[in-house]
């Protein structure tokens, strides 16, 4: 804060230059936010995440394999919602606080799709399709039916989660990049600026 006295004794309270600056780069940081959309992504992970668990509803009827013993569509499934809900709040809310927090549930996001996506290739690598074998009815067998749609579902979920992935490592980066840049700062959440006040001392007798 920076004081001028004028000759006729007015006291003027300028506005800090230190604190114009600091407001300026906060500033900066939200707008460099909110060019890399976080909504938009935080709205991709939600609905990934809601497709992941209704997609994996068929796997409660067909053969128990790791995929399910796991519950990797469902643990995964939660953490992209998760991830999604926490970036749109950043979207609102720009702070350092959840900026870091977003960070941290976006990289955790990753490692857990890249475990998905191992699971989801052993799995089906374990268990490969039944052989049609048709009965007098020239139908193939049930075991073959379950099987493919098992496999079917399995393979929706691998490409859903491969998205999750790539869109969660954009982010990641693009957090990451912005904590980085402007770590210096707690906040960037708009402040109000000093206005410039008079002071007018009283007149001596």
């Amino acid at each position: 804060m920076a004081v001028a006295v004028c000759r006729d004794m007015t006291v003027t309270v300028l506005e800090d230059v230190n604190a114009a600056k600091l407001m300026e780069r906060q500033q900066a940081l939200r707008a460099a936010i909110q060019r890399g959309e976080p909504k938009c992504l935080g709205v991709s992970q939600v609905m990934l995440g809601l497709m992941v668990v209704s997609y994996s509803i068929p796997l409660l009827f067909t053969d128990v394999t790791e995929v399910v013993l796991l519950g990797v569509p469902w643990w995964s499934g939660l953490t992209f919602i998760a991830a999604g809900v926490v970036t749109i709040v950043l979207d609102k809310h720009c702070t350092m606080k959840i900026l870091r927090v977003c960070l941290v549930v976006t990289l955790v996001s990753t490692l857990l799709s890249v475990l998905a996506l191992i699971i989801y290739s052993v799995d089906m690598g374990k268990n490969p399709a039944v052989p049609c074998v048709k009965n007098p009815d020239a139908v193939c067998s049930d075991q073959y039916q379950i099987t493919r749609l098992s496999r079917g579902v399995k393979a929706s979920l691998l490409v859903f989660t491969l998205a999750q992935t790539a869109i969660s490592a954009v982010l990641c980066f693009l957090l990451f990049r912005q904590r980085h840049g402007f770590g210096q700062y707690a906040s960037f959440s708009p402040a109000e600026p000093e206005t410039p006040t008079a002071l007018i001392p009283p007149e001596l007798n």
